[in-house]
């Protein structure tokens, strides 16, 4: 029988599990402010180098569905500890790429190694813990859900302001080799793992149909925008085979005893509607990461770091908050009144944010960041327990897994909406704002002639070529305040999604229970990891 791991033993569990969730969040979302040094070093578009966010990202939302299949294969521990080597590896070679080809490819790799991270991360922390203490588990993995994509910004911006682009990935390294070596010493394997290998059956049919559907919808989400939606030919082939894929996926993986991914236990009324909820959650988690990090620099004329700090001060509440949920739910307490405090929160945060001015100062946002914090850690940790409420051990790990994924996807649905409805309304914005520059007119002219005049006045150029730079300045100044205000439209748009799903909290299920019966039910949830 597995012993619970005590006092060091347990701390080195946490501390690794943790980090190593953090670590594979923060690199969803770091390489962001590095993109144009990579695209200029590598000498490719931005368009291009996006790829490596993109592949990064269809790896993840590939592995993490099987996950729960591919531990129970090879041993929790041994596919853990090989999928930290996968991802230390690949962060080593992303680091020493030399072409756009190469460093696509090591990304996949390390989207692959770091997916697992995730759900078994979680699984190996709920292990280390006594049943009646579990609830506070669920909080600090709930905590690095919430600070990996806010930290990525924070840690690029900061690299690339004393460093360079390759650091954004060898700092995986020492981490990696720590973690690895923490893990192989002091997580123990469960009882029976890895006797059962010969007994499973391989669902290659599932996998390849799960690849193709998921990874091609996930290119469409990540792609569409920059590829003008469904006027691009590879768009409308991945579509297409994304809609074969994942119809073909779910009817196969629901007539076989044997399924890479359990679909079935989406008949679990709870697990249904909290994936709804895990999906927003995904849309508001990473939807905010991106919209607020280009809106300050865009428009606010904020540096990398400056715009990681603003976010992470006020985050770091997370801290504080989720092990006090943790606790207040081991008392019994329902998860309904957590999830819908914390949807309003995050509304009142993104509703906040759509009012700022253009001179706002960065200590104006901590207050509404402050509300995404307290909001988000209201959410994740109840989500993160009624994901698994009413399923039956054996069904947890798919339970967990689905959940996992349907979170990334909503942060690639979240973005991809972002981005398309920031294109439209920046167009409309654009064109109002022209409207009202009339030539000839009387503020127009003054202000043209203004700016000319002090081109002037700084000396080397005629008026022609001062009139030419006074028009580009007043161009320059419509783009700043077209995405300003598109951005801010983004933000209401991310409000009324948020208010429109709380009515479904109504459908979930709550049954009253002691807390005797709370602490039995985490533990056999977890062991069924």
């Amino acid at each position: 029988m597995t012993t619970t791991p005590k006092g060091f033993a347990r701390a080195i569990i946490v501390i690794t599990t943790v980090t190593a969730a953090v670590m594979e969040l923060i690199d969803t979302s770091i390489v962001n402010v590095a993109l144009s040094d990579m695209s200029g070093s590598l000498g490719v578009s931005i368009e291009d180098i996006s790829w490596v966010i993109t592949s990064y990202a269809i790896a993840n939302v590939i592995i993490i569905p099987l996950t729960g299949f591919l531990a129970e294969y090879f041993g929790r521990k041994n596919y853990y500890i090989t999928s930290m080597i996968i991802f230390t590896i690949a962060s080593y070679m992303c680091g020493q790429s030399t072409s756009l080809i190469e460093i696509i490819g090591w990304r996949f790799m390390q989207g692959i190694g770091g997916g697992a991270l995730l759900s078994t991360s979680q699984a190996i922390l709920f292990d280390a813990f006594e049943t009646k203490d579990r609830p506070i588990a669920s909080g600090l993995f709930g905590m690095g859900l919430v600070l990996g994509p806010t930290l990525g910004p924070t840690l690029g911006g900061y690299i690339m302001e004393h460093f360079s682009w390759p650091l954004i990935f060898m700092i995986n390294i020492p981490i990696g080799i720590v973690a690895t070596f923490l893990s192989f010493t002091f997580i123990a394997k469960k009882d029976g793992e890895g006797t059962k290998k010969k007994e499973i059956k391989i669902d290659y049919s599932g996998i390849l149909l799960l690849m193709v559907g998921i990874g091609c919808l996930q290119y469409v989400l990540e792609r569409g925008d920059s590829e003008d939606w469904f006027s691009s030919y590879t768009i409308r082939i991945c579509a297409i085979l994304a809609v074969i894929g994942l119809v073909s996926f779910i009817w196969y993986e629901l007539r076989i005893d044997k399924p890479a991914v359990n679909l079935r236990v989406l008949n679990n009324r709870n697990l249904a509607f909290t994936t709804i909820f895990t999906f927003v959650v995904g849309v508001g988690l990473y939807t905010s990461v991106f919209v607020f990090p280009v809106l300050a620099q865009r428009a606010l004329g904020y540096t990398p770091l400056e715009t990681g700090l603003t976010l992470l001060a006020p985050t770091m509440i997370t801290v504080i908050m989720m092990p006090i949920i943790g606790k207040t739910m081991s008392k019994g307490v329902s998860p309904i009144p957590f999830v819908v405090c914390g949807f309003l929160l995050f509304a009142g945060y993104t509703w906040t944010s759509s009012q700022v001015s253009m001179d706002v100062s960065k200590w104006d946002f901590f207050f509404p960041f402050a509300m995404r914090a307290v909001g988000m850690s209201m959410v994740q940790l109840p989500l993160i327990n009624q994901a698994v409420a009413g399923l039956q051990p054996k069904d947890y790990a798919s339970g967990i897994a689905l959940n996992n994924m349907i979170r990334q996807l909503g942060g690639a649905f979240g973005i991809a909406m972002a981005n398309n409805y920031i294109s439209q309304r920046y167009a409309q914005h654009r064109m109002d704002l022209v409207s009202n520059l009339t030539q000839g007119s009387a503020a127009f002219t003054n202000q043209s002639h203004s700016i000319a005049q002090n081109f002037i006045n700084r000396g080397g150029i005629d008026m022609g070529t001062a009139t030419t730079k006074a028009l580009t300045v007043i161009s320059n100044n419509v783009d700043r305040q077209a995405y300003y205000l598109s951005y801010l439209d983004t933000f209401r748009l991310i409000t009324i999604f948020f208010i429109l799903v709380i009515p479904l909290v109504s459908f979930l299920r709550i049954k009253k229970k002691s807390v005797e019966e709370i602490h039995a039910s985490m533990k056999a949830a977890s062991e069924a990891h």
